[in-house]
């Protein structure tokens, strides 16, 4: 299955703990205290959205 344009992001949360983000979005699909949580479930989205995945460190620096 060919992958949907956009992408799910796991991305520091400004305040404190993670969300998972769909592209630029300006809303949270979800936010996590634990970013191993945020991981998990983004993954899942990405995966059943068909979309690309990437995984942000603290810096908000694409990480893999």
């Amino acid at each position: 299955m060919p992958k949907k344009p956009g992408s799910h992001h796991v991305v520091p949360n400004v305040n404190v703990g993670w969300d998972v983000k769909k592209d630029a979005a300006t809303r949270s699909g979800g936010h996590f205290d634990k970013k191993q949580d945020a991981v998990d479930a983004g993954r899942k989205i990405s995966q059943n959205q068909g979309t690309g995945f990437y995984i942000h460190g603290n810096n908000g620096k694409i990480q893999n």
